[in-house]
């Protein structure tokens, strides 16, 4: 067999030519096609991976701020217990506080009624006392009983010890017509008695004093001379307390008293 090579060479010309052709116009677009396919998927898949990371991201943060939300839920919480817990026994203490309290305001407005009773009891007493005796020395004797404790409490003056009349001579120098010393009696004076207790005052303190005379029921028949810082004074009330006091001891005669 003969081999046409001019035959051969053309069918070889045009296997080039066809194949040229084929990936010219046939591969090429189909290669690119394939490029941007895989770009389109690879950058798909870039995207996803970048979103599944963002997701993985917000799911983290999202955890660890419900982690925090339980800490400072749980916090809040025991510091809210705790809160209440300390208003509820401050509460309770102030309530005991307030019970305690009134419990003693009632026990003492008790005391303070109870001693207001006695004292009333025993002012009615020494005024019946009082009447008594009253009606008893005007039977057996010509002088009323105010002039006998006149004649006492100027007795007394005249036998103060000298502590007394020495702590009594400042607060009675210390007297002057605007701010006198008083001389406070159940019964009004007579005149001549008045002038007597002023002589014996006077004469025991060395000077003249300031001297004004008043009346008060609160000492159920006794007389009290007080300056603005002491008082000296004697009534049948406090004889009368003396022997309550002491029944047994020497309560013939009352004492004059002198307090600051």
């Amino acid at each position: 067999m003969i081999i046409d090579w001019v035959t051969v060479g053309a069918q070889v010309v045009n296997f080039i030519i066809l194949v040229w052709l084929m990936k010219r116009f046939l591969y090429r677009p189909v290669l690119n096609a394939i490029a941007d396919r895989e770009s389109k998927i690879a950058t798909q898949l870039a995207d996803a991976a970048a979103t599944k990371k963002k997701a993985h991201k917000q799911q983290s943060d999202f955890e660890e701020k419900n982690k925090t939300f339980e800490q400072q839920k749980d916090t809040l919480l025991k510091k809210a217990t705790e809160t209440a817990a300390k208003q509820a026994e401050q509460i309770r203490n102030e309530a005991i506080q307030a019970a305690d309290e009134l419990s003693a305001a009632r026990h003492k407005a008790i005391l303070a009624e109870t001693e207001q009773l006695h004292a009333d009891i025993a002012r009615q007493m020494q005024r019946q006392v009082f009447d008594i005796t009253r009606r008893v020395l005007k039977d057996l004797a010509d002088a009323s009983i105010e002039q006998q404790i006149g004649e006492a409490f100027i007795q007394r003056l005249k036998n103060i010890d000298n502590t007394t009349l020495a702590s009594f001579a400042s607060s009675l120098m210390a007297c002057n017509e605007q701010t006198p010393a008083l001389v406070r009696s159940t019964f009004e004076l007579p005149s001549e008695l008045q002038s007597r207790i002023r002589s014996v005052l006077e004469e025991r303190f060395g000077q003249t004093i300031a001297l004004t005379f008043t009346t008060t029921p609160e000492l159920i028949s006794g007389i009290e001379l007080s300056t603005q810082e002491q008082k000296l004074a004697w009534s049948i009330a406090d004889y009368l307390q003396n022997v309550s006091l002491n029944p047994l001891g020497n309560s013939d005669t009352p004492d004059s008293k002198a307090t600051i």
